[in-house]
């Protein structure tokens, strides 16, 4: 500790005042033994002994201790040992209110504090310090008494920490405009809404409301600042916007997808194109597309067109991914009705499907062991394939063979030609294919798994080391639609499914039953498959394709089929039937007619006997017969009688 020191030095140190002039007013008042200072500038310096005894203990610190102590003093903190504990707090807090201000306060400061480092640096190298503080006022442009000021404020801290000691700080000394409670609730109520007002037209309500009310209301950018200030801007957002717009507000996940290798993992959903499209039987509509991406590659591996997105669409374009590529062990799909419908998901848990019943069937990815995982309705962020479909959007449909088809993909963007033509479907799927196999094969793909590569080439290098698990006859028959109860017609057993005509020789074993057949309602020309109404499969059947009537290729070609269809059978005739006819009669064995049995029971005549054949009578029943018929009917009647005792008798 110094024995002398300056009002400037003592200003700011514990038990003092924290200017130079307080400090000067409260040694007058005090009467500090003083003497004349020395050096330019005049003044007094002050006897260390006649210092307050709190100033004098912070002037006994080590060097750096009472430096740290002085940049954050803690009033009443505890001590160790005679030594102060020093606290960061106010340290972490001047640096947070540092961070807070704008760009320019935080230049200013900075320049503040280059402009007392020169002063320092001037110092060091022997210059006097009024002289130092005048160079360095000169060459800052500032007033050598703001400099001297400023060096106050950094007086005893680290050259670290003068940044938010030299920070400027404006504002606070404006009072706060008056604002009635009921008022601002008023504004806040009008404005959070879902409507989204505007705000100048909830002032105007809340200025008749106030009048009427006596309330006190402040200017409009007065509230709009407060609301600002007060309510965050999630919970802005959330009120004015919405749930999704406060969705958007939050940053999408970045997953990292080589984690992953060649169809380990796919996903899928529908996208509805902005092409009107002229169906088979005249009607018009925009086509609907179902297709899977590798989540690994990013290509598009399997995909079906249709009017709607319904399960078999969604079935089938499985199917075809299936039978192509294989098996995924991973599938992360929309949980629409169309992908959670029982043939495809069949015993998983959805949002739908609370409670899975033992007799539910199963579906076929529950079948072949894929893992489903629903994605976020309406979230886009959940599947990739939804940027793939943005790229389809340029390349499909606003491709220039559907020019007059576009409608736009909002009311509001629609092409002055919209609806001028319609693209026919089968056109629109050779494009789609085209453009598909198009968008797989770009190159120079950014994606970390892509590096430059195309879809393609990312995809087929993985998918040749990968261990790929393929799908047998029976599992791809899963994917195909199933029409109970088709008759199969006499007498070859033939079917019809709509409108086409499917036989095989199989059929003909079940002529005149209702069968079930599997068939894909897009290749109704490729063959489809029947089972028995209990499950069991009987075979293909292929299409009979109609012929024109004098089409001679098409007749020597269904003879042909015929005559060897003759052959065939004739062949398994011969081989069933090894002896001929007269071989079989030959060893017939040769019989008498039996003799007849002797019958057990005989039944008896009761009818009127010959006369002849009847027993002799006594005497007086002889004349009675010859008498009237009553005595003559009495006489049968004793003779019939006594023939059933006798014939009882002796049976």
């Amino acid at each position: 500790m110094k024995a002398w020191y300056t009002a400037a030095e003592l200003a700011g140190l514990p038990g003092l005042p924290g200017t130079a002039r307080r400090v000067t007013g409260r040694a007058r008042r005090e009467s500090w033994a003083r003497r004349p200072r020395s050096g330019r500038g005049g003044g007094w310096e002050y006897a260390a002994g006649s210092l307050p005894r709190e100033t004098q203990s912070h002037l006994t610190l080590p060097g750096r201790e009472r430096i740290d102590a002085q940049a954050h003093p803690t009033e009443g903190a505890a001590t160790e040992a005679g030594q102060p504990i020093l606290d960061a707090t106010r340290r972490t807090e001047r640096w947070a209110a540092f961070e807070r201000l704008p760009g320019k306060a935080r230049q200013e400061a900075a320049r503040r504090a280059d402009a007392c480092d020169l002063v320092e640096r001037l110092t060091g190298t022997g210059m006097g310090r009024v002289a130092a503080v005048e160079a360095a006022a000169q060459s800052s442009g500032d007033h050598p008494a703001t400099l001297r000021r400023w060096l106050r404020l950094v007086r005893g801290l680290p050259r670290d920490e003068w940044l938010p000691a030299l920070a400027p700080r404006h504002g606070g000394g404006r009072r706060a405009a008056t604002c009635s409670p009921e008022a601002w609730d008023f504004f806040r109520a009008d404005y959070l809404r879902l409507e989204a007002p505007g705000a100048a037209a909830c002032y105007q309500r809340l200025l008749r409301t106030a009048q009427a009310h006596g309330w006190s209301v402040p200017s409009l950018p007065t509230l709009t600042r407060r609301l600002e200030r007060e309510v965050p801007k999630g919970a802005l957002v959330l009120a004015r916007e919405g749930r999704e717009a406060l969705a958007r507000l939050y940053p999408a996940q970045r997953r990292d997808r080589s984690v992953f290798h060649a169809l380990q993992a796919v996903n899928a959903d529908g996208h509805r194109f902005d092409v009107f499209c002229r169906w088979p039987d005249g009607t018009v509509g925009r086509p609907l597309m179902v297709a899977w991406q590798d989540l690994y590659s990013g290509k598009l591996l399997a995909w079906r067109i249709d009017r709607t997105e319904s399960a078999e669409l969604v079935r089938l374009s499985c199917g075809d991914l299936v039978e192509r590529f294989g098996i995924p062990e991973h599938a992360y799909l929309d949980n629409g009705r169309g992908f959670a419908s029982k043939w495809l998901t069949g015993r998983m848990a959805w949002r739908h499907r609370f409670k899975i019943t033992d007799h539910e069937p199963s579906g076929v990815l529950t079948t072949l062991g894929v893992a489903v995982h629903w994605t976020t309705p309406y979230h886009g962020q959940a599947k990739p394939i939804e940027r793939a479909f943005r790229d389809l959007c340029e390349s499909i449909a606003k491709h220039p063979a559907c020019a007059g088809a576009y409608t736009g993909n909002r009311p509001d963007a629609k092409p002055e030609n919209h609806g001028s033509r319609a693209v026919p479907i089968e056109d629109f799927e050779r494009l789609a294919a085209s453009e598909i196999h198009a968008h797989n094969a770009r190159p120079g793909r950014r994606a970390a798994v892509c590096g430059g590569r195309s879809f393609d080439q990312t995809f087929t290098e993985s998918y040749r080391q990968a261990p790929i698990r393929k799908a047998t006859a029976v599992q791809r028959r899963l994917w195909l639609l199933a029409g109970e109860g088709v008759y199969a017609r006499k007498p070859g057993g033939q079917v019809e499914l709509l409108g086409n005509a499917y036989w095989s020789e199989a059929l003909t074993r079940h002529a005149g039953t209702r069968l079930v057949v599997r068939f894909d309602p897009q290749r109704l020309h490729e063959p489809v498959h029947a089972y028995t109404l209990d499950g069991r499969y009987i075979g293909p059947a292929e299409c009979i394709q109609q012929a024109g009537f004098n089409d001679l290729d098409a007749a020597r070609t269904h003879a042909k089929a015929r005559a060897d269809f003759r052959k065939a059978n004739k062949a398994a005739r011969d081989a069933a039937r090894r002896m001929e006819a007269a071989d079989v009669a030959a060893l017939l064995p040769d019989g008498a007619p039996p003799e007849p049995e002797a019958a057990n029971v005989i039944r008896p005549d009761f009818g009127r006997m010959p006369e002849a054949e009847r027993l002799p009578l006594r005497d007086g029943a002889q004349t009675a017969a010859d008498g009237d018929g009553a005595d003559a009917e009495a006489a049968f009647s004793r003779a019939v009688g006594m023939m059933e005792r006798s014939f009882w008798e002796e049976s």
